[in-house]
């Protein structure tokens, strides 16, 4: 069965290394957001699970070290890991040059391509130049995020304090003041987007052409000697159809609620 885009988001499999570096058990500390499905999120169960969380399980077992978890809000995350606070971050981060000054970025493991979410019902606007056309059209975003920037410099005016972007401090919170019709819009990557929608049953659909692509990768504090095994577990796990399996598990099979 051939993946929709959003899953085929995964970039050109790299050739499999022969042998992985063994980290001998070294302990590792993660931070995630736990709010951006189908990537991170918490189940109906209470238990975090996701794409992100089962690559890094794999990755864990490949690389022979021993993963714990804390959770931080997005806008503290690049600074914590910069800080040496946390040895990885991951909560589908968008591999962007000024972000490098702060961290290291591992190699991309996903793409995924920036859409338009409104409610099930929106008729006023059917893609961006409508959206922007009408100035009673409102949006969310989190602040310092690429869809934040996107919004800003290709669907609005370059204006960063524009009113009519309204922030959140999660992307799930937008969501929901999207469906509360408090906001109009919700620019996000397909990979959130796509998993609300299809979780939504009708309340909420996608509209419009895609707005660009962009590369997931993990994050590091500079200089960390993580990124090089983290590398190769990626490279490897592309080339045996890991990923391929996380795309179909999590973008095909998992629905949300059940």
């Amino acid at each position: 069965m051939k993946l929709p885009l959003l899953a085929a988001a995964l970039l050109a499999a790299s050739p499999a290394l022969a042998e992985l570096p063994d980290l001998a058990g070294r302990a590792v500390t993660v931070v995630t957001e736990d709010a951006y499905p189908p990537l991170q999120f918490v189940d109906g169960s209470g238990a975090p699970v996701g794409w992100e969380y089962d690559a890094m399980a794999e990755m864990a077992q490949r690389l022979h070290m021993t993963v714990s978890y804390d959770h931080s809000s997005w806008d503290a995350m690049i600074p914590g890991v910069s800080a040496g606070q946390y040895d990885i971050g991951m909560t589908g981060i968008t591999i962007r040059d000024d972000r490098k000054t702060a961290v290291d970025f591992s190699d991309p493991y996903m793409r995924s391509e920036m859409i338009m979410l409104v409610r099930g019902d929106e008729s006023r606007f059917t893609d961006g130049k409508s959206f922007a056309a009408n100035p009673d059209l409102l949006m969310a975003a989190q602040p310092g995020t690429t869809p934040f920037y996107v919004g800003v410099y290709d669907l609005l005016d370059g204006n960063e304090a524009n009113p009519r972007i309204k922030m959140f401090e999660t992307f799930g919170a937008g969501v929901e003041a999207l469906r509360a019709g408090d906001v109009d819009l919700v620019l996000t990557d397909s990979t959130a987007g796509e998993g609300y929608a299809k979780a939504s049953n009708g309340a909420l659909k996608i509209i419009g052409e895609k707005l660009g692509a962009e590369d997931f990768g993990f994050i590091f504090p500079k200089g960390s000697d993580l990124v090089a095994p983290v590398n190769a577990a990626i490279a490897e796990m592309k080339a045996d159809g890991t990923f391929d399996k996380l795309n179909k598990k999590w973008f095909l099979d998992y629905k949300m609620g059940e």
